[in-house]
């Protein structure tokens, strides 16, 4: 039998302390990340807002992954747990989250800080025209995004509740981060009034899949002519009269250009083209979801531009 040396053994304890020191040092990082601020964000495109607010300040967690619907996304029991742990929640609010409201609530009651932000922000009530239901006219629009202008306000707010809430972060970079943001977000509004400028204004009329662009409509001085789905919500589903409503109105305002989010089936848009004939375009937006990054729309700024792009292309027959 071979007997083992003393200085055999060194490595072995060598390599058991240094084992040692690792578990300690990361069961110390994981008390450091549970100390850390938390800020919790429900949406994907408000996540983004408030990631560029808080910056290295906090941890900001996003529930609602790429390509998500907000209307009907869910979450998972670590999510749910996730809202009551947090220092301040941020959500869209005015009906939008629908499975995850009951969630927020529950954070609310339990002590954390939450910001519906879509309240704080002079919300717009849908205004239907085609057909759509009686009972949703005149209900709070919760898709003030579309309007930049709206989420510069929604951006300060946001700043504030941070540092209102969310004790140990850096006041002075919070609002470092809120005036470079706000200055990101008046350029955009500046070029898209450039860009838009080039759509001649008999032909600033929208068609979409839902009601989501009546804030963008308002601001830049568009037309909402209908919706495939006549409604604010993506789980609504229209009825024959509803689209030979639409169809009829597309006629009548001599609309030729459908606009579907990429996220959601373009079965329904494709079914006007079928109605009015092969000179209809469907034309894809990002209207409810961010994309992964390199994707298209992987913030919200890369999002306005995509739709601002996509919008005067297909208005304006360039």
């Amino acid at each position: 039998m071979t007997r083992k040396t003393p200085g055999a053994r060194r490595p072995r304890t060598f390599l058991l302390a240094l084992l040692t020191l690792f578990t300690a040092g990361a069961a110390t990082a994981c008390v450091n990340d549970d100390d850390r601020p938390r800020v919790v964000v429900t949406t994907n495109i408000l996540g983004d807002i408030a990631q560029e607010i808080v910056g290295d300040e906090a941890d900001v967690t996003v529930l609602m992954k790429p390509n998500a619907d907000p209307h009907s996304f869910g979450l998972s029991a670590v999510q749910a747990a996730e809202l009551e742990r947090a220092d301040l929640v941020v959500f869209n609010g005015l009906g939008l989250e629908e499975n995850v409201l009951r969630h927020v609530d529950a954070a609310r009651e339990s002590g954390v800080a939450t910001f519906e932000v879509g309240k704080a922000v002079d919300p717009l009530t849908f205004q239907v025209h085609d057909g759509g239901p009686e009972e949703e006219a005149g209900e709070p629009d919760p898709h003030f995004w579309t309007d930049p202008d709206r989420v510069r306000k929604a951006a300060g707010l946001i700043a504030d509740q941070v540092t209102e809430h969310v004790d140990g972060v850096d006041e002075k970079a919070i609002r470092a981060n809120a005036d470079r943001y706000d200055t990101q977000l008046a350029d955009l509004t500046t070029w898209m009034e450039k860009s838009f400028a080039r759509i001649p204004e008999r032909q600033r009329a929208l068609v979409t899949n839902h009601h989501v662009f009546g804030y963008l409509a308002e601001r830049f001085h568009f037309r909402v002519v209908g919706a495939v789905i006549p409604s604010g919500t993506t789980l609504a589903s229209p009825s024959s009269s509803d689209l030979r409503s639409l169809t009829q109105a597309m006629r009548e305002a001599g609309v030729r250009t459908v606009f579907a989010d990429s996220s959601q089936p373009k079965r329904l848009a494709e079914v006007l083209r079928t109605e009015l004939g092969d000179g209809v375009r469907v034309v894809e937006l990002y209207s409810e979801s961010l994309t992964e990054p390199g994707r298209g729309a992987g913030t919200y700024l890369q999002m306005m531009r995509a739709n601002t792009t996509a919008m005067t292309d297909g208005l304006s027959g360039a």
